[in-house]
């Protein structure tokens, strides 16, 4: 079984899901506010997702799928949110997806998980591109985006329904070149 890895910013740990974090993965990304601002967190959130959830992160990760962090402050070891790349090994890129829970919001916390995580994935995954996307009108993840150095590629407009509503998805992405010149300014 292949280890996996274990991230160290200033303020954060961004660390492997566990079994015991499935009671606070349920109670923060079970706010209807999370799930409204994402693609694929349901709403309710019912008893054993999130325990499945965490359980299938091992074999999708061994599998070069995918790589989850649970993204922790170091002070307090509280469990704050998500961050993860899914990855495309054939073209060499991948999606980056978040969520943080409410109590966390406007902290920076994100995006500081996700500068950790760009990284990770150029200099240990060897990526080519990044890419992530939000539901027009979460301007706080398109924060992220840009403050991570992403750069906008468009809208696919009415492309989800969620909810019973069509939602536009802005796109961004960041080529491995554009993140070398960042990095040596």
């Amino acid at each position: 079984m292949r280890q996996r890895p274990t991230l160290k910013t200033q303020r954060l740990i961004l660390r492997p899901f566990v079994i015991d974090d499935a009671c606070v993965v349920q109670q923060l990304a079970g706010a209807k506010e999370i799930a409204a601002t994402t693609l694929t967190i349901p709403h309710p959130y019912e008893d054993g997702m999130a325990e499945q959830w965490i359980s299938s992160q091992q074999e999708s990760f061994e599998s070069g799928r995918l790589v989850d962090f649970a993204i922790v402050i170091q002070d307090s070891n509280l469990l704050c949110g998500s961050i993860s790349l899914g990855i495309d090994q054939h073209h060499t890129h991948a999606g980056l997806g978040y969520w943080l829970g409410l109590p966390y919001w406007n902290k920076g916390y994100c995006t500081e998980a996700a500068r950790a995580v760009v990284r990770y994935g150029f200099e240990t995954l060897a990526l080519h591109r990044i890419h992530a996307c939000y539901m027009a009108g979460n301007s706080a993840s398109e924060r992220v985006m840009q403050k991570v150095g992403m750069h906008y590629e468009g809208c696919l407009r009415e492309h989800v329904c969620k909810w019973e509503q069509y939602h536009s998805v802005v796109h961004y992405g960041l080529l491995a070149a554009e993140w070398a010149e960042m990095k040596v300014k």
